[in-house]
């Protein structure tokens, strides 16, 4: 078993990241939990319903051999990986007794569309205009598998839909693929999967070398939390233990409406770069307005060393640079001078491009359904996932603009404004359409690996 104790690491790949006197049991955490993207990627996401609750438990038999746990290896892109997860309506089809279920959050128990209110999930992005069987009770195993290309992908999941075939009692009820773009940018343009927290004891190195470790518990169970305090854990032990919690959405884009909008408020090409950049936080190539405020740099936004080497009250606490109201701040506003501690709200962010692009240039609706599955893994869904939807996206007081919403993924109705400090006036824009609509979504547990082996041996 390979245990992380700080900076004394029981094999090479410990990094100055961890913390003494913190261990990770991390061959006991699923892999998926910390894994970082590959990138090219390929993936699948599958959604299973269990009719029979020991066809259920038959299939994590088959599967375990198929999940790994603990580091990746030392080049990402030459693996890939499989992840299993469970609604509180699938802990309950394989037979959970009573008093563990009941020891689930509320928020996993009512499922992600009953909490629709609390997280903006309104107007376009109801729950009752979502993709079936989003938010319904079928929804009840959540498997992924992400990988470099196609070829390793379906050897990744071969033993997986091999053993469905073999089981009636278990359906594949929804499935979807995802993609790097041929551009590795999103279907907005700008490059992504740049950001993600060094996590205490973990061995992972953060993306950002001035971040101090985020205490593990705030992402995985059994571990103290940025207040000092183990997070709630279900019961029994073996099966809390090294687990957590994942919000899994389907998110459409409107590329073409987000088009228009630059188009709109611009009078030329270069100023539709710069505003788009302003309301993401970061230029096309993943340069950070931070360190590059006047214009896009390359070099920079593809060099990983740099281009999330940086923090903002020091170099930009007024957001001249990058606007406090931009989408990449509002989700991890760092050190800036907000209202509330930003630690206890930090999340690991897995996103994965799905759909055609948006032809270059072309501002009409081609009708393609194009967007994100995000992945956002942590040990408290109310306390990360929905604080940051409820009071960091959707609503602008912590940052002092009250009734101002996240400028890309706040849920707008054609009134919305975004304020962005300029000299010597600010500038406001109005009349903000929502470029970003929920399809579903759905809140999972993800367990570790002596867990799973545990909800296979249940025996009612």
């Amino acid at each position: 078993m390979k245990t992380y104790q700080g900076d004394t690491a029981i094999m090479d790949s410990a990094t100055s990241n961890s913390v003494p006197g913190v261990s990770l049991d991390i061959d006991d955490i699923q892999s998926g939990a910390l894994h970082p993207r590959p990138a090219p990627y390929v993936g699948r996401f599958f959604f299973l319903r269990v009719d029979d609750r020991h066809a259920g438990r038959a299939l994590l038999r088959w599967l375990l051999p198929a999940i790994g746990g603990g580091l990746p290896g030392a080049d990402p892109n030459q693996d890939a990986w499989v992840a299993v997860a469970f609604t509180y309506q699938g802990l309950r089809a394989l037979g959970v007794p009573q008093d563990s279920l009941d020891s689930f959050p509320l928020a996993f128990q009512q499922g992600m569309a009953a909490r629709a209110d609390v997280i903006g999930d309104t107007g376009e992005s109801d729950p009752a205009h979502w993709e079936p069987p989003f938010g319904s009770p079928d929804v009840h195993i959540v498997l992924s598998a992400l990988s470099p290309d196609g070829a390793r992908l379906e050897n990744a999941l071969k033993r997986a839909l091999a053993a469905q075939k073999e089981l009636p009692g278990v359906e594949v009820i929804w499935q979807h693929e995802v993609h790097q773009l041929p551009t590795g940018r999103t279907n907005f343009g700008f490059r992504d999967g740049i950001s993600y927290p060094s996590i205490e004891g973990s061995g992972i190195p953060g993306s950002n070398p001035r971040e101090t470790p985020v205490k593990a518990g705030e992402f995985i169970l059994g571990y103290p939390d940025e207040t000092g305090n183990l997070p709630p854990m279900p019961r029994p032990e073996v099966l809390g233990r090294n687990g957590t919690y994942l919000a899994l959405r389907k998110l459409h884009t409107k590329v073409a409406a987000w088009r228009q909008y630059l188009r709109a408020n611009t009078s030329s090409p270069e100023e539709e770069t710069l505003l788009g950049a302003k309301m993401i936080g970061r230029w096309p190539s993943g340069a950070p307005l931070t360190l590059s405020p006047e214009h896009d740099d390359a070099a920079l936004g593809a060099d990983p060393r740099r281009n999330n080497d940086f923090l903002y009250r020091k170099d930009d606490d007024r957001g001249f640079k990058c606007p406090a109201s931009a989408h990449i701040r509002r989700v991890n506003p760092r050190d800036s001078t907000i209202v509330g501690e930003a630690r206890l709200h930090r999340i690991i962010r897995r996103g994965t491009s799905y759909g055609p692009p948006l032809p270059e240039g072309v501002l009409e609706d081609d009708g393609a359904d194009r967007g994100l599955i995000g992945v956002f893994v942590c040990a408290h869904l109310d306390r990360q996932f929905e604080f940051i939807k409820s009071e960091w996206v959707n609503d602008g007081n912590f940052i002092g603009y009250p009734g101002e919403k996240d400028p890309v993924a706040g849920h707008h109705d054609g009134t919305g404004s975004v304020t962005i400090p300029e000299r010597p006036i600010r500038r406001r824009l109005r009349n903000l359409p929502s470029f970003v609509v929920t399809r579903g979504g759905e809140y999972c547990f993800l367990p570790g690996l002596r867990a799973l082996r545990w909800l296979a041996e249940l025996e009612n």
